[in-house]
């Protein structure tokens, strides 16, 4: 036991030391890289972003690979971006490969935390790894490249049931160290954290942190364009359950029948067309210092420690897509400003647990300061824990903030799209389906790639006479009905045809 306090004044000594390069603060980059953004265009934001790497093992990084790939994207580099969300990817799937089989060497790394949440290797968010396989099957959809989506829709579903396994261990794990450190911790609330930020009814509306309603109601469209309605039904109705009350998910569901029947592909004449429309920019984690009584050698000690807060969203909502002057009805159907929110409520109980562990190391190390060099000995240890003491604020912050779906047929050609009375440009959508992404990033309109599948079925011939032949007279009789006040002409017929899905 007498080793204790030694080691961890070691510890802590090196972790100060270091403390400048090795506890770097995402949420100054990501500021940083908006700048540039505001002020030089995604390129700059590029520039920015790849200028705070100095080594392989940093651009290596699950989160640089994330933003990275994410600015690319929004610059139009559909390719470079597939390629940089893989290497992020490649990281996850390590993560996954250890939760499965070996979970205790993921758990063991809570004890990286005795210093700072911020020197534990970054794993991603919950809700991150679930988007970033969505990512990828957008990607495709946009490079029409189904195959590969198909493939990263289902990693997808694996991967949720991946993460559900690992943190009911990971919250158990923690508690289970805090006690061995002698804290008696019922996961109360932390005195002064603002709880109404996790406990709002949006926050416990959402079944967990890490699932959303677009994977699964993406999942339903790739496996319904592929012809497989069997799978595509699940996909719509946990969309629905993710997100009740949606008439556009609800219909995805309703209408599928109809929609894959063999009659109703033959007579398509329209294309069933699918809006993804983004818009603003995920949360930022903000570190925020709380003061916490720990009982070290008989005496009552106030330890300074740190927790992310994240600041509700006030943007808002957007309810209605015009194409072509005609209404479409628009739903939100992801919030990741309250995804993260819950992913942080549900991580809460292990946080709780691995900073009472190391308020009490750090209390230990101030009282042993105190001991061997009196009032000094005691100023330098809480200087020492105040500078290592910051909340972790890495969060993948170029993802968008609100994710919003409609979903209607309309004719093959171009068509513009307004939002909120905003104009956001022409889009030109063909075959069976098709696909619209549209982010809407601050005072920009980035138009995704526009994806297509299927053909349509081709127009009926009309029957042609010679030119030399008689007209009958019931050709005549059927020429003046089709004149008559109150037939509808094909364009009439084909305007009344544009509407949306979900009516």
């Amino acid at each position: 036991m007498k080793r204790t306090p030694r080691l961890a004044l070691t510890v802590l000594v090196a972790a100060v030391m270091s403390a400048c390069t090795s506890m770097k603060s995402h949420d100054e980059l990501s500021n940083k890289v908006q700048d540039a953004r505001h002020s030089g265009g995604i390129p700059a934001a590029l520039q920015q972003l790849d200028a705070s790497v100095s080594s392989d093992a940093d651009r290596a990084e699950l989160l640089y690979n994330m933003e990275r790939g994410e600015l690319l994207r929004l610059n139009k580099q559909l390719d470079e971006s597939t390629k940089t969300f893989l290497k992020a990817d490649a990281k996850v799937q390590e993560w996954e490969d250890t939760a499965k089989t070996n979970p205790s060497k993921l758990l063991g790394m809570l004890g990286a935390s005795l210093i700072s949440e911020r020197l534990k290797a970054y794993e991603g968010r919950d809700y991150e790894k679930v988007w970033l396989t969505t990512r990828l099957a957008m990607n495709r959809l946009g490079a029409n490249d189904l195959e590969n989506a198909r493939v990263d829709i289902k990693r997808t579903h694996e991967r949720e049931a991946v993460i559900a396994e690992f943190r009911s261990k990971e919250t158990d794990a923690a508690e289970n160290e805090a006690k061995s450190k002698g804290a008696n911790v019922q996961g109360k609330d932390i005195n002064g954290y603002p709880v109404e930020t996790l406990n709002d009814p949006e926050v416990l509306k959402l079944k967990n942190g890490y699932q959303n309603a677009l994977s699964h109601y993406l999942a339903g469209f790739v496996y319904e364009v592929t012809n497989e309605p069997g799978l595509a039904a699940p996909g719509y109705r946990k969309a629905i359950e993710l997100k009740p009350d949606s008439g556009v998910l609800e219909e995805g569901l309703r209408g599928l029948d109809a929609r894959t029947s063999f009659t109703q592909k033959r007579k398509q004449r329209m294309t069933d067309t699918l809006f993804v429309i983004e818009a603003g920019s995920a949360p930022a984690r903000k570190s925020r210092s709380f003061t916490l009584p720990v009982w070290i050698s008989g005496k009552l000690r106030t330890v300074s420690i740190s927790y992310p807060v994240i600041e509700p969203s006030h943007e808002p909502l957007l309810n209605n897509l015009v194409v072509n002057g005609q209404s479409f009805k628009l739903e939100s159907v992801v919030d990741l400003n309250v995804m993260a929110r819950r992913e942080l409520k549900e991580d809460m109980p292990g946080m709780i647990f691995r900073n009472v562990t190391r308020a009490i190391a750090k209390g230990v190390v101030q009282d042993q300061l105190e001991k061997k060099a009196g009032l000094l000995g005691a100023v330098i240890g809480s200087v020492a824990s105040a500078v290592t003491e910051q909340a972790d604020d890495r969060i993948w912050r170029t993802l968008p903030g609100r994710v919003y779906v409609a979903r209607g047929y309309l004719p093959e050609g171009e068509h513009r799209l307004t939002v909120a009375g905003r104009d956001l440009g022409a889009v030109k959508v063909g075959g069976q389906y098709a696909m619209v992404p549209v982010r809407l990033y601050d005072d920009s309109v980035i138009q995704g790639p526009v994806s297509s599948f299927g053909t349509l079925a081709a127009a009926p011939v009309a029957d042609t006479k010679p030119a030399n032949e008689a007209v009958k007279p019931a050709d005549k009789a059927g020429e003046k009905a089709a004149d008559k006040p109150g037939k509808k002409s094909k364009k009439a017929k084909a305007a009344e045809a544009a509407k949306p899905v979900n009516g």
